[in-house]
């Protein structure tokens, strides 16, 4: 795959060349473990800043930009938009909200459950998440305050929708990792399996990039964290 960025080459295709491209956003690193987690790090703070720095030397100026409106993706875009200098206003889009991965582990895994405080608990807790995704997504469970999956699907797809409708440049959605892999699994056409697997390994800050025509989306990049792309920022990298 390419690289955040590229850009077709001018004349190689009249359609590609005249689409617009938008850069899907994962949430910095939030607060795993805590009492609430709907809060960014200070690390997730940084992780952001540094992509905005980064959009704004390859010279990109967003058109028009959308957000979930968790905490965590308000204070990403804040963070995003320190660094770059320029990001536009965001339109608030409730359908880039994230799942409740508690609320799905609970209506498949009922009674307590350790608290993520070692590698091998988070490796089972996970685990759970797995499997629980699995559940939710072929409809064997339907969690307490959680939407059904073919609603929170429709949701994500809203999103593509409304910037293939209304956008033609660059455009910025900040969200989770839950709809990334889910808009990624839309695009490619691919089953609740694969889909789970994209969202288990969505890196915090990563972006991913769709261009876009009025008809339809195309995956150009998954998961790139370009901004932290040198050894002194090998340890900004995380999953959480």
């Amino acid at each position: 795959m390419g690289h955040p960025g590229d850009r077709p080459q001018p004349g190689a295709n009249a359609t590609i060349a005249s689409m617009g491209t938008v850069y899907l956003v994962r949430h910095g690193q939030a607060s795993f473990g805590a009492a609430d987690y709907d809060q960014l790090s200070e690390l997730g703070t940084r992780q952001c800043r540094a992509l905005g720095e980064w959009f704004a030397r390859r010279g990109l100026r967003f058109d028009a930009t959308l957000t979930g409106t968790l905490k965590r993706h308000v204070q990403s875009l804040a963070a995003i938009s320190a660094g770059h200098g320029a990001v536009p206003e965001a339109q608030a889009w409730p359908g880039l909200n994230e799942y409740d991965p508690e609320a799905l582990i609970r209506a498949f895994h009922p009674g307590p459950l350790a608290r993520p405080d070692s590698p091998e608990v988070v490796k089972a807790h996970f685990r759970l998440l797995r499997e629980a995704l699995a559940a939710w997504m072929a409809g064997r469970t339907q969690p307490e305050g959680m939407q059904a999956w073919p609603d929170f699907a429709a949701g994500v797809a809203g999103a593509l929708d409304h910037v293939r409708s209304t956008h033609q440049g660059d455009v910025l959605i900040v969200s989770s990792g839950g709809p990334i892999a889910t808009a990624v699994g839309q695009v490619l056409g691919a089953g609740a399996e694969a889909t789970i697997e994209l969202n288990l390994r969505i890196r915090n800050s990563a972006v991913t990039e769709f261009a876009f025509s009025p008809k339809r989306h195309h995956l150009l990049s998954f998961n790139h964290l370009p901004h932290l792309d040198a050894p002194e920022r090998a340890d900004w990298v995380t999953y959480a």
